[in-house]
């Protein structure tokens, strides 16, 4: 959804990319809430953070607890920076309805989104 977003509203200032420790392929509820809110993220695929390596960042922006304490190093200049967001799988596992699932991914998109809004300035706090 992060780069969905950065993709949607930041293209002009931000060369977005997003992967995982780990990869799952798309999430399909991920996809249907961005879609809600006017992104379609339907052609992203799932990638792992090794695939990237190669690409000298600028930034590095861990979005979950456990990206953050296993996130390789990037070489050359890459400032990490984490900035933690609830996972909406994990947080979905518990719902009674597809409906109460899909409003915590909802919030968790909004989320991400104010977020994204206020990049750049962000980093420059950090």
């Amino acid at each position: 959804m992060a780069e969905g977003w950065a993709r949607h509203l930041k293209s002009a200032t931000i060369e977005a990319y997003s992967a995982g420790i780990e990869t799952h392929g798309m999430n399909p509820n991920a996809v249907k809430v961005m879609a809600e809110a006017g992104v379609d993220i339907s052609s992203q695929h799932s990638k792992n953070v090794a695939d990237l390596l190669e690409i000298p960042f600028d930034y590095v922006i861990t979005v979950c607890g456990h990206a953050h304490e296993t996130c390789p190093v990037f070489p050359g200049q890459a400032t990490v920076v984490h900035v933690g967001f609830d996972d909406p799988p994990r947080l979905a596992q518990g719902a009674r309805s597809e409906e109460e699932a899909l409003g915590f991914y909802r919030r968790v998109r909004d989320e991400i989104r104010a977020f994204i809004q206020d990049l750049p300035s962000f980093l420059a706090q950090s």
